[in-house]
């Protein structure tokens, strides 16, 4: 723990440690029965009570009080209850947004411009530009009409009309007013669970059994073998093996492959890396033949890997076309830095609210105090103080902690145990005897993701549950 705790400021009655006082959570269990009455409760785990939750610590009704290092699926940015948002959500400009919540489109509030300039004080290095949506999902489907839009305007030429033909096709669903196109995206890859990004996303069957899908190609990416700086020059051929798959399907693809579309670090899948050499592949393979990149940073933005947005560090050459964000930033939506990327006449891009003003002011919040306290910076930090705490852990037991990945990413850390079902049991025995609430990605994988308040002497408690845990198989 630091000196100068952040946690401390924000939070001076932040519980010293988790408490559990029930390992049944029988309350919860029934009241998560009685809501089935009325909302599908079938994947809760349990029922918290938000009023006593506070910095890094999620409560339950049974009154257990747990470390959460998965943080509302990667979501919080600075712990619950934090006091500055709280006066942000107080504050007039926040009631008027949601008492009244304005058609953007159509109706924007004279405050929009400065709620808009706040958000882009953080946003990626060259992206000076915002477009705002409700969710990761949205951002990405946003961003998907947005290399479309910009991918046959530069084919007719930015400012020409449409056709006569192009009008009345697209309203029968046919082309060439409604084009066969592309978004190439990747194995393993998540991206949401509408029905574009539903189609580009291929991490779990349940994420899009039954739903239609676009008939969009899947690339491979990088499998790395660990740890790293013991397989450079196999990891570097993973690199290039997937590279050439790429750009295969950009020239044996049925239809024109518009975009590129990709996460820095696979989160749902497997919490997958891949090197700087093989993201600045991809855009110049995107640049080759004429296509956008996205960086989908929904899971990855807002500080979470020790930097602003994680693609920042592989210093691609030019950036990414649009950079899709929400989770941690508790909004949503794309930045963009080229003015075509803007549809080339209104009504495009166009819904009743186009955003939610009240999220985005609240980003502009989480901004704010980000760059106050130089949150990403202590981020790194803990990082490396807790990731070496883990090396040693998977030195002791190498068959349940194996493939530590994350190393200088801050706390975006994973790990793989030995087979789903042990995995499964180690999530719920380290909340019922370790008292931490931790999240699973792919079939055999644990992956952590606090808050950006999470400090050393939380790290401390996690590393102590884990080996609790482990030290019980």
């Amino acid at each position: 723990m630091t000196v100068n705790s952040i946690s401390s400021q924000y939070f001076p009655n932040e519980p010293k440690e988790p408490v559990i006082k029930s390992t049944t959570q029988s309350k919860s269990k029934s009241e998560i029965q009685e809501l089935a009455k009325s909302f599908d409760a079938r994947s809760a785990y349990f029922v918290a009570d938000y009023t006593k939750s506070i910095g890094n610590y999620i409560a339950d009704v049974d009154g257990n009080l747990l470390l959460d290092v998965y943080a509302q699926i990667a979501s919080i940015p600075l712990g619950y209850n934090n006091s500055a948002l709280i006066e942000t959500a107080k504050s007039d400009k926040m009631i008027r947004a949601i008492v009244d919540r304005p058609a953007l489109g159509n109706y924007p509030g004279n405050d929009l411009n400065e709620i808009c300039k706040e958000i882009l004080k953080v946003a990626p290095k060259h992206q000076d530009k915002v477009w705002s949506g409700l969710s990761g999902a949205d951002a990405n489907e946003l961003a998907f009409k947005a290399t479309f839009f910009w991918y046959q305007a530069q084919k007719r030429g930015y400012k020409t009309q449409f056709t006569p033909e192009e009008i009345e096709t697209v309203m029968h669903n046919q082309a060439p007013g409604a084009p066969e196109l592309a978004i190439l995206s990747f194995e393993r890859a998540f991206h949401g669970r509408l029905f574009a990004s539903g189609s580009t996303t291929c991490s779990k069957p349940i994420h899009k059994l039954d739903l239609p899908a676009f008939k969009w190609p899947k690339a491979e990416f990088p499998s790395y073998k660990y740890p790293l700086e013991d397989n450079v020059e196999n990891n570097k051929k993973e690199d290039e093996r997937c590279l050439k798959i790429v750009e295969d399907l950009f020239n044996t693809w049925s239809v024109p492959i518009a975009g590129v579309l990709v996460e820095p670090i696979q989160s749902e899948g497997g919490d997958n890396h891949a090197s700087a050499e093989f993201f600045q592949g991809l855009r110049n393979i995107t640049l080759k033949h004429g296509a956008l990149l996205i960086m989908d940073e929904v899971q990855t933005g807002v500080g979470s890997t020790g930097i602003m947005w994680a693609h920042e560090r592989f210093n691609l050459q030019p950036p990414p076309d649009l950079v899709t964000f929400s989770k941690k930033f508790q909004s949503a939506g794309y930045f963009f830095h080229d003015p075509e990327i803007i549809p080339n006449f209104a009504y495009r891009q166009f819904n009743t609210w186009c955003g939610d003003p009240a999220r985005m002011i609240l980003a502009g919040s989480i901004g704010h105090e980000i760059l106050k306290h130089n949150l990403v910076e202590r981020a790194n930090e803990v990082g490396n103080y807790l990731y070496g705490k883990l090396e040693a852990l998977q030195k002791k037991y190498p068959s349940y902690l194996r493939d530590l990945r994350g190393k200088d990413r801050a706390t975006f850390i994973a790990w793989s145990l030995d087979n789903a079902e042990t995995r499964n049991k180690f999530l719920n025995d380290m909340k019922t005897i370790g008292g931490v609430n931790i999240g699973g990605c792919a079939e055999d994988s644990v992956r952590l993701r606090p808050t950006l308040v999470f400090e050393e002497k939380h790290a401390d408690i996690l590393v102590d549950a884990i080996e609790k845990v482990l030290s019980s198989y």
